[in-house]
């Protein structure tokens, strides 16, 4: 497994990162797994085995549930992972008990370290973008965690570019700490990031770690032009994400990613994984299983090396449109783009007939 620096600090953190939504399975996420604890020792054995030391959870999952499996699969060898979780979606009826307030933010790491029996965090983030809140009140709340020792690292989860960058502006004042990483949604079909948030994250210094490059179940090869998905699936078991712009785009890419399987006798999920892990400006990617026998699959796709031809080729099928201002910049100041955007302007060119 290759490690690789968290942003701009001093955290080695593995490629790959499991993630534990099929973590207990309550609560409404029964669509997503029913992992219980016997079964997630065991994926934790195996994760170590091949390198894999950092784990991914949120109070979010199961609303709880899969932080206390988690909590009971990794006891006693603490020592050995990184764990993470996150804070800020609704759980309940109280109106503070959501977003990114001081209140909802040191009521919920006191709860999850609890259900993860630990007294600290290797990185902990705020869930999603709180517009209500100052970002004063977010990031100053942060900093005391760190102060405290209660998490060691932090960072945010589907901000929007200009959101990113505000709150890292505002944590670059004297005695406050700047996020180290952004967890973001980006597959070979949803590739939005491309926009803003990826070279943002590089510029700033703020590491992309992908949440679901899966698409939450879309690409796991058994959802096809043909193929509707199975019952025991996300997709099949009436799992509401993620929204599709276009369906016989994503028709395209799942074609191509199946093409490309079959160049490498791997599966469809093997191939999405290696795709985005080599994408620009990408850090860790979260993988997540059912299952030992999905886990061993999804691991393997850390060897698989796609070809130039064959990264193109899935890479030209889902391109993001050159939207203002890119098209712009693709035709007017190309030659001024930074290093973390090039990749992505070169694509637009391309989409515009452009090419050099």
């Amino acid at each position: 497994m290759e490690y690789i620096y968290l942003g701009n600090s001093g955290l080695r953190v593995p490629k790959y990162i499991l993630g534990t939504i099929p973590f207990s399975g309550t609560n409404g996420f029964e669509a997503a797994g029913d992992v219980q604890e016997d079964q997630a020792r065991r994926m934790i054995d195996l994760s170590l085995e091949a390198g894999i030391n950092m784990f991914d959870t949120a109070n979010l999952y199961s609303k709880g549930d899969a932080e206390r499996v988690l909590g009971a699969a990794i006891r006693g060898r603490r020592d050995e992972v990184l764990l993470t979780s996150k804070t800020g979606f609704p759980l309940g009826e109280d109106p503070n008990a959501r977003g990114a307030s001081r209140n909802n933010i040191l009521t919920s790491i006191d709860r999850s370290l609890e259900r993860l029996g630990t007294d600290y965090l290797d990185l902990y983030f705020v869930h999603l973008w709180d517009g209500r809140t100052p970002i004063e009140e977010t990031v100053e709340t942060m900093t005391q965690l760190v102060k405290q020792g209660k998490i060691r690292h932090w960072g945010v989860s589907n901000y929007s570019g200009w959101a990113l960058a505000r709150t890292y502006s505002i944590a670059e004042q004297a005695g406050y700490i700047p996020p180290v990483t952004q967890q973001i949604y980006y597959t070979p079909e949803a590739r939005e990031a491309e926009y803003e948030l990826l070279p943002a994250g590089k510029e700033l210094g703020i590491s992309s770690m992908i949440w679901s490059p899966l698409g939450e179940g879309l690409l796991n090869g058994k959802i096809g032009r043909h193929k509707e998905a199975p019952e025991n699936t996300r997709q099949g078991g009436g799992w509401p994400e993620p929204w599709v712009q276009d369906q016989e785009r994503l028709y395209q890419v799942i074609d191509a990613l199946e093409e490309v399987a079959a160049n490498h006798n791997a599966s469809v999920p093997q191939i999405a994984y290696s795709w985005v892990r080599d994408r620009p400006n990408v850090g860790p990617i979260v993988i997540a299983a059912r299952n030992e026998e999905q886990l061993k699959e999804n691991i393997a796709s850390f060897d698989i090396q796609l070809t130039q031809e064959e990264h193109d080729q899935i890479e030209s099928i889902a391109r993001p449109a050159p939207l203002y201002p890119n098209w712009h910049r693709a035709m007017s100041s190309f030659e001024m783009a930074s290093p973390s955007e090039m990749t992505y302007l070169k694509g637009y060119k391309q989409s515009m007939g452009m090419d050099e």
